[in-house]
């Protein structure tokens, strides 16, 4: 089953596409909640290439890295990838009003459906919210 969840930036496409591929603004918004941060990112952005965030709760409980590797890469229009045995996208549309980001990835079993669309979501309000503050 495949989720998607979508944001409106308002920015332009070249800032939004930046801030969604660069280590250093990864670490500033790949996070669901104010209890968790992302410790470590790394991009080779390109067919082929790595990405990984390590991603870590604030109080040291718990921590996971998420990582895979770029399928598919049309600067400032898409990047396809896998992770594990599961797939995603990140779709990149200007329009009149900003840029819309729109996620689609491969729903993994071990949580509800709507759980990780809630977590999935929030990461992506964050980084709308971090782009526009930029």
């Amino acid at each position: 089953m495949k989720i998607t969840v979508e944001t409106l930036v308002n920015a332009p496409v070249s800032t939004v596409w930046s801030a969604y591929t660069t280590p250093e603004d990864i670490k500033q918004w790949n996070t669901a909640s104010d209890d968790w941060h992302t410790t470590q990112a790394s991009v080779d952005l390109r067919a082929g290439g790595a990405f990984s965030s390590r991603m870590e709760a604030k109080d040291g409980s718990f921590g996971f890295d998420f990582a895979g590797t770029y399928t598919k890469i049309v600067p400032q229009q898409l990047i396809e990838y896998s992770f594990g045995d599961r797939t995603g996208e990140v779709e990149f549309l200007p329009g009149e009003n900003g840029v819309k980001v729109r996620v689609t990835f491969d729903a993994e079993t071990t949580h509800p459906e709507e759980q990780q669309r809630q977590g999935w979501q929030a990461i992506l309000n964050n980084f709308a919210k971090h782009v526009v503050a930029k």
